[in-house]
């Protein structure tokens, strides 16, 4: 069963490490963008890489889905061939089971190494993003373009061990929608839909609550604001201070002597100069500083940059179980349910 699962995947097997390998030797020929740590911007040149590595990443457990997943059983029940199997004294289980091991572990094997090789080319920018290393944002490079933390939604899920987690459960989410359906085309469809949304709701909905975030009461200075947003009106649309370097930042809200969130009083837009206005500290400062005689306060909500591989670990480890409770339900539909 294992040499014939081999025979019928072997070509999109090639194709796909071949494709892996390719872009392996594409970033260690450009090499590793500004070696060593305390970069804050990156350049254009090595822009590309950058996004391209993101979505590669994303990409490809999508694809072990949507292409290897949903068509492994429903092309052969469509054209009746899995008969042709069991008639030969392969039990159902054994027929699933094995397609889904041998298929399963070349996507997530292959979801792995091509993290490995992004998250290894991209190690100085992610290094950056630490606490101990960042630098403050400034004129580094001209004509460069700003990246992300490790641990913001974006970068995240192309990095380390996670896509491990979500190619394994894209595949296994595909079987199981061919296995439903029992048509190959409405099965990718429905695979490719559900992934795409869950792949939206879990860094929004799920991963913040993952682990107790942590939580900063700070006094709003000139020092430490970072928007300061005035609308068409003049009135004040924005306020928020800065969060601690690498972190990612789950809620930034003005609070009043009680802790209770409310919104900063209008008078605080005068605090932002308009563009081309010259810069007056001591104005500015007093500005502030008559805020926080009021009592305002600024409360940050975030999850530190070291936390990074404790989300990884839970995220993976949620994928890989939702994975495995769909094989068992895919292993009792195949022997139920099947005709």
């Amino acid at each position: 069963m294992i040499w014939l699962t081999w025979r019928q995947f072997r070509v999109q097997a090639a194709a796909a490490y071949s494709l892996l390998a390719v872009a392996a030797a594409v970033l260690l020929v450009a090499g590793r963008p500004l070696p060593g740590s305390g970069v804050t911007r990156l350049a254009p040149a090595d822009g590309t890489l950058y996004s391209a590595g993101i979505v590669a990443v994303y990409g490809l457990p999508a694809l072990v889905g949507v292409f290897w997943g949903a068509p492994l059983v429903s092309r052969e029940l469509e054209a009746g061939t899995h008969r042709l199997v069991w008639n030969q004294g392969v039990t159902r289980t054994r027929w699933l089971v094995t397609k889904v091991a041998v298929t399963g572990l070349a996507a997530t094997a292959a979801a792995g190494l091509l993290s490995l090789a992004v998250t290894w080319w991209a190690g100085p920018l992610d290094a950056a993003s630490r606490p101990d290393t960042i630098r403050p944002a400034g004129p580094t490079l001209p004509d460069a373009v700003s990246f992300a933390a490790r641990i913001s939604p974006l970068v995240f899920g192309a990095r380390g061990i996670v896509p491990v987690g979500h190619a394994a459960f894209a595949f296994v989410l595909g079987v199981a929608a061919g296995i439903l359906l029992r048509r190959a085309v409405p099965a990718m469809a429905v695979t490719l839909t559900v992934f795409a949304a869950v792949q939206v709701v879990v860094p929004f909905a799920v991963r913040p609550h993952m682990v107790p975030a942590d939580r900063q009461t700070v006094t709003i200075t000139m020092a430490n604001i970072s928007k300061l947003g005035v609308n068409g009106t003049g009135g004040l649309e924005e306020l928020a201070v800065a969060e601690p370097p690498g972190s990612w930042g789950l809620a930034n809200e003005t609070v009043d002597t009680a802790g209770r969130a409310v919104t900063a009083p209008s008078w605080v837009a005068d605090c932002a100069r308009p563009p081309g206005q010259a810069a007056d500290p001591e104005a500015d400062e007093a500005c502030f500083a008559r805020l926080a005689g009021l009592g305002y306060r600024q409360r940050v909500t975030y999850h530190p940059a070291d936390r990074f591989w404790a989300l990884q670990g839970i995220e993976t480890a949620l994928f890989l179980a939702l994975a495995a409770l769909l094989t068992w339900l895919c292993v009792r539909w195949t022997r139920t349910r099947l005709p």
